[in-house]
């Protein structure tokens, strides 16, 4: 039994409003039950140095999480420093949302994605590559009704979602009390097509299998699925 009650195929409820903020390009809240991140997507019309007139775009991302987003406080990074784990999860958004972007069609500019986590119970990184894409998405089709792009950027939906063993039973969209729980936790990053961008899967207590694996790929599909008509309802396509 999961401590939520859900069925172990069971996502937890997706909720994702657009425009939520005036200034960015593209912005939405994303809530993933009780896990809540604030994306906004920027565009620049300057790249990175390393693509000075590579005639490529480039899409990044940046990830923090509010001091009290989880159970007790949190010193601020910009006080204390960014952590490798905050390091690791903006780079893995980064080269999640470029897996679904053409380069070439978006011109020499650059779109910061930035995740801000406002409440967390589990599945964060999931929560801000499903929501940066919206963001992205957004922005995106501010610079075709601009006429700054002469084709659609984006190639492909991305969204991720967390599966795991949870007291010995495969289950998807982890929540905190099944996350610090899991005997093996994974996070899969997939397009809207079903291809894989990136597994990260590691035993946390027990090794498991190859067919253990199968069943979390086929939890993912699923969820990931849901996460993508989610995506579809929010910016209208």
């Amino acid at each position: 039994m999961r401590p939520s009650g859900r069925e172990v195929n069971q996502m937890r409820e997706i909720s994702i409003e657009t425009g939520v903020t005036r200034h960015a390009e593209g912005s939405c809240l994303i809530k993933c039950g009780d896990t809540h991140v604030l994306c906004t997507a920027s565009i620049d019309e300057r790249v990175p140095p390393f693509l000075k007139n590579s005639g490529l775009g480039w899409v990044t991302a940046e990830y923090g999480m509010l001091p009290r987003a989880t159970h007790s406080r949190m010193n601020r990074e910009a006080k204390r420093g960014q952590s490798g784990r905050t390091q690791e999860i903006q780079r893995l958004i980064g080269r999640a949302l470029r897996a679904g972007v053409d380069r070439v069609a978006l011109g020499e500019r650059q779109i910061v994605v930035d995740c801000d986590v406002i409440q967390a119970d589990g599945g964060t990184r999931c929560a801000s590559i499903t929501g940066g894409w919206v963001a992205l998405r957004l922005a995106m089709n501010k610079l075709m009704k601009a006429g700054d792009v002469i084709s659609d950027p984006m190639t492909d939906h991305v969204a991720a979602v967390s599966c795991g063993l949870y007291a010995g039973q495969p289950v998807v969209d982890l929540d905190y009390p099944e996350d610090s729980e899991a005997g093996t936790d994974a996070n899969f990053v997939m397009t809207g097509r079903g291809r894989l961008i990136e597994v990260q899967a590691s035993a946390e207590g027990a090794t498991f299998g190859r067919e253990d694996l199968s069943t979390l790929m086929d939890l993912a599909e699923s969820g990931v699925a849901e996460l993508v008509a989610a995506q579809k309802a929010a910016v209208g396509a």
